[in-house]
């Protein structure tokens, strides 16, 4: 294995490429037209294009990835997380153009990835899991006999996909149908596949999740848990290492169901196995991610492994560098998001002005952004991951509250402060929380943050395409950029108006006018809309579904009256600001 094509982007793209050139080895980066200028762009050996911005043009395009694969003369083919990989069919199709997979066989993904089959697969290896279907749904009906079997609350719940998306939770019967429709469209706009199943939802358990390594000559290593516990919208916030409050007795099972759990899926290469801890301390399988997982840094942290590079050596044939881990201090993570906690956690796409990254003992930043970096609502809104490791717990606290407040970043609203704001509760300082902590008990509505004005910088649709002929070494090149439109001279020495390309859908209310004026909260798109104009709508009533960075948001009315004008349809990208509909 001589190099490697990194088929993703942002800050796991520059942590893979900075793992294997370290290993030595030549570092393919790809990106969309909008992430040209981006950080792996500039960190890898090579660079290539594989499309337009959104996703499904570019980083989930699989037979352009694979394209640029064989043009690049790659050895292998590292996913990262997110976009294709979790994807069997991708996976297999890696192997099939005679490239090196760096991840687990397909069969491990796709069983895992089906979240009833991987409740099957679990359940022969003695595993416990959350009482569920064990095939999919595909009618309310179904859902409303779960509930009067099984009780509520319970959870609809994407059958191809993870990560809080296709899912939704439901407290009593009322909302059914709006749930189900809800989860099998997003499960079907994220993972391709509409399909749900329902599980008994576990209120205000602990997320405790297992890391494991394995090699493809019989070794498996349970390399430490961690606490995910701290979410919202059942993303999370931030992650611990080692799970605080966790009993030898509930550690040792968590490794040996992980292991069971590997076993049963021939697994190779890095996973994570997720479960839930209820209250009376049983532990029940929830799902696997065959990847390697965003908060692998911490696991880093106290085991001083790099996971990254044992996962390049597994997939180079090479057995596991160690037989077990043994874990040392403290570490905690943060996910530095796009969002504004004071407005219910919205996503914020928008423009970094300042950014200035903290430093020091036990601090590390892993990033893919800089000051101007855009962060677009194709992606997700993930900025940074902030990393502090102390001797315990208590030093890891204070070293990660005192590296937020030297952590710069302006033009956008971000985490930061819900996140100091969670580290001065006393259920976090004793570590006594769980999933619903963060939504339950804490208000950030009063947390305001100093963003700075975001200056103008070009956008998508103010560059053009352009091209020139360069010569190297006597051999003529033809290179494609893009610049600001130019103005062309108009007649009489006049100049014209600027050539634009097409406007999105980008109409706004004046200032002040918002007496029943819906608009936009964010730029996006928007994916349903429940009423019609000339519909009745009440106060706090949901009227449309806005997505945005991988989100969907439902907007509401804040009044009572008659929708009298309904600017939108389904499928229109609105700018933020935009007017949707007027209540009257």
């Amino acid at each position: 294995m001589e190099s490697v094509l990194v088929a993703n982007r942002g800050e796991i793209a520059v942590r893979v490429i900075r793992a294997a050139r370290e290993l030595g080895l030549r570092t393919i980066a790809v990106y969309s037209e909008l992430d040209r200028n981006a950080k792996h762009v500039k960190l890898a050996d090579e660079a290539w294009n594989i499309g337009p911005a959104p996703a499904a043009e570019s980083y989930l395009n699989i037979d352009r990835v694979l394209e640029v694969a064989v043009a690049a003369n790659a050895s292998a083919v590292h996913p990262g997380y997110g976009f294709l990989a979790e994807n069997a069919q991708f996976a297999q199709a890696v192997i099939d153009a005679g490239l090196v997979w760096v991840g687990p066989p397909p069969d491990a993904i796709a069983t895992m990835g089906d979240k009833i089959a991987s409740r099957v697969a679990v359940g022969k290896a003695g595993v416990l899991a959350v009482p569920g279907t064990l095939e999919p749904i595909d009618s309310v009906e179904q859902v409303r006999e779960f509930g009067e079997e099984f009780g509520y609350p319970l959870a609809i719940k994407a059958a191809h996909g993870g990560g809080g998306k296709g899912l939704r939770v439901l407290h009593d019967a009322e909302h059914i149908e709006a749930a189900f429709e809800a989860a099998r469209r997003e499960a079907d706009a994220y993972f391709s596949r509409p399909e749900v199943y329902v599980e008994k939802y576990l209120e205000g358990p602990r997320h405790i999740e297992a890391q494991i390594m394995c090699d493809a000559h019989g070794n498996a290593v349970f390399v430490g848990e961690r606490d995910c516990s701290a979410q919202r919208r059942h993303q999370k916030l931030i992650e611990e290492t080692p799970a605080p409050g966790l009993t030898a007795e509930q550690r040792a099972k968590v490794a040996e169901y992980a292991i069971a759990v590997a076993r049963a899926t021939n697994y190779v290469s890095a996973g994570t196995v997720e479960f839930l801890l209820s209250h009376d301390g049983e532990v029940y399988f929830l799902e696997m991610n065959t990847r390697i997982q965003v908060e692998h840094t911490i696991t880093e942290a106290v085991t001083g492994i790099d996971l990254v590079k044992e996962q390049l050596r597994i997939a180079a044939g090479e057995p596991l560098s160690f037989d077990k881990a043994e874990p040392r201090g403290h570490a905690i993570e943060f996910r530095i998001n796009a969002e504004d906690p004071a407005k219910n956690f919205m996503p914020n796409p928008g423009t970094i002005v300042e950014y200035s990254e903290p430093g020091g003992p036990g601090v590390r930043v892993d990033s893919g952004v800089g000051a101007r970096s855009v962060i677009s609502q194709y992606y997700d809104n993930l900025i940074a991951k902030l990393i502090v490791w102390g001797r315990d717990r208590s030093e890891a606290i204070e070293r990660g509250r005192f590296a937020l407040e030297s952590f710069e970043i302006t033009g956008l609203a971000t985490t930061i402060p819900a996140h100091l704001a969670i580290l001065a509760t006393e259920e976090f300082q004793t570590g006594r929380y769980s999933t619903r902590f963060v939504e339950d008990s804490l208000d950030f509505s009063d947390l305001e943050q100093d963003v700075a004005p975001t200056p103008h910088l070009p956008t998508d649709e103010e560059l053009e395409e352009r091209s020139i002929t360069v010569e190297v070494n006597g051999r003529r090149f033809p290179v494609r950029y893009w610049a600001p439109i130019m103005a062309a001279p108009a007649s009489g020495g006049q100049k014209a108006a600027p050539r634009r390309r097409p406007p999105k859908l980008q109409r706004r209310s004046a200032p002040g006018d918002d007496n029943g004026i819906i608009t936009a909260p964010m730029q996006g798109t928007i994916v349903k809309i429940h009423k019609n104009a000339g519909d009745s709508v009440r106060e706090g009533e949901a009227v449309c579904v806005l997505e945005a960075m991988k989100m969907e948001n439902e907007i509401k009315s804040a009044k009572s009256g008659e929708i009298v004008d309904l600017r939108i349809q389904t499928g229109d990208t609105v700018a933020s600001g935009a007017v949707l509909m007027v209540v009257k």
